[in-house]
């Protein structure tokens, strides 16, 4: 998201005051003023996280008398860029939003910049609320490898990768929406035909990488995601599925499915392109869902990817609670309220995919969709992380090269010996 996933950049907004700058305590007890909870998250104010978090710091505010939440918003790329010298800094905050995997959340518990929460998830129960698959990013070892270890982080929501179909289109040219990988290629053929290019994408940020990483999911399994993904054995970037994922990719830029000019787009171009209708198909995240419901005007619908068991997805982004936080049992009485029946029903009625919600209680369509879609991935264990996760530096380097092949300056034998040389670069112990 990123990832590093990258997530949709949301405007400024604070909530509650302007930021509190305090002097750093730094003491693992996390010594405390008591009466202000530093909170960051980059979440838009319209998306459903933004949403449930609003509620949230309401509900805070209520059960702490006297305590007032210091809010402000920061963007998906400051944190991303500025978490480890502000986390080293008197001016960290006490609980943060921050994306997960191994170069990211690893890698600031590597570096031991996030405070322990082992305790607290087994004495608060938060062990018990998440399921496996989405628990998996909440932990790191001593090299800052997710999936067992010590709990750094929490996440209170889930989310996924799907394909997004504007139903109005695919009616105007009379396309029938597919529903067989076969019949997604025979669709965008004849948008093709028709002078329409399929697919909103963008290679100046995560988009384009996606597309490339599911292509190769759709030829792997479970245990070639935990050898690229958790060092559980090798990874070859000229196997089966990285060579189908590459040609197909390039095959798809010539074919006019994916245009040349989306090379320089960002992820939120793409994404206001398929709001504005100007392309029928858009592959990404539920991070969008909640925005698409609140700005498209056309009918539209959505699907897991055709013709695989595994996707790119995880458990959301998580909660970090900085080692130099000064308030940190106000930040885990925080994360309580985010995981309570109240915030997850809010968080999936407005489109997210909650991770502790009372089902019956969503009531939205598109909504309950996108959770049953969710609970179909979760029960085949179809959660496959984000491509960019394995090493420090990655995403861009996915970024730069995948822009190569956009523009037709790199072969897909060269990307992806380019793609091996900075994994193995990056992988410890290599």
């Amino acid at each position: 998201m990123l990832t590093a996933r990258r997530r949709v950049a949301a405007a400024a907004v604070i909530l509650s005051g302007s930021l509190l700058l305090t002097s750093c305590g730094g003491s693992d007890d996390g010594s405390s003023d008591g009466r202000t909870l530093r909170l960051w998250h980059y979440e838009a104010p319209n998306s459903a996280m933004g949403v449930a978090w609003k509620e949230a710091v309401k509900e805070f505010e209520a059960r702490h008398p006297g305590v007032t939440v210091k809010f402000e918003e920061k963007g998906f790329e400051q944190i991303q860029k500025t978490a480890p010298m502000v986390l080293n800094s008197s001016d960290a905050p006490d609980l943060m939003e921050y994306n997960k995997g191994n170069a990211t959340a690893g890698l600031l518990s590597k570096q031991g910049l996030l405070t322990d929460l082992t305790a607290q998830a087994t004495t608060r129960g938060w062990d018990k609320k998440l399921s496996a698959g989405v628990r998996t990013t909440s932990r790191y070892d001593a090299n800052g490898v997710m999936g067992s270890g010590t709990w750094y982080g929490v996440p209170n929501y889930a989310e996924y990768t799907m394909v997004f179909y504007n139903k109005d289109l695919f009616a105007k040219y009379g396309i029938a929406e597919p529903k067989t990988f076969d019949e997604l290629t025979a669709a965008m053929d004849a948008f093709v035909h028709k002078g329409v290019t399929p697919l909103a994408n963008a290679g100046a940020e995560y988009p384009a990488q996606q597309y490339l990483y599911q292509l190769a999911l759709s030829r792997a399994d479970r245990a070639w995601v935990d050898a690229y993904e958790l060092y559980q054995g090798e990874t070859d970037f000229h196997d089966p599925a990285w060579t189908y994922a590459a040609t197909t990719f390039a095959d798809w830029v010539k074919k006019g499915y994916i245009s040349r000019t989306s090379s320089g787009a960002k992820a939120e171009d793409a994404g206001v392109s398929w709001i504005r209708g100007k392309a029928p198909i858009l592959f990404s995240g539920s991070w969008w869902f909640g925005r698409f419901e609140a700005e498209a005007t056309f009918d539209w619908d959505t699907s897991l990817w055709p013709g695989s068991d595994l996707t790119l997805g995880s458990g959301g982004n998580l909660w970090v609670v900085p080692k130099a936080a000064k308030n940190k049992e106000l930040a885990y009485d925080f994360i309580d309220i985010t995981l309570s029946k109240k915030i997850q029903n809010l968080l999936g009625n407005k489109g997210a995919v909650p991770v502790a919600a009372d089902t019956s209680a969503i009531t939205e369509p598109r909504a309950k969709a996108l959770i049953s879609d969710f609970n179909t991935l979760s029960a085949r264990d179809g959660l496959a992380f984000y491509p960019d996760w394995p090493v420090p530096g990655f995403y861009d380097t996915l970024v730069s090269e995948t822009q190569k092949l956009i523009t037709d300056s790199e072969r897909p034998d060269a990307y992806l010996s380019h793609l091996q040389k900075a994994y193995d670069k990056g992988v410890p112990g290599r």
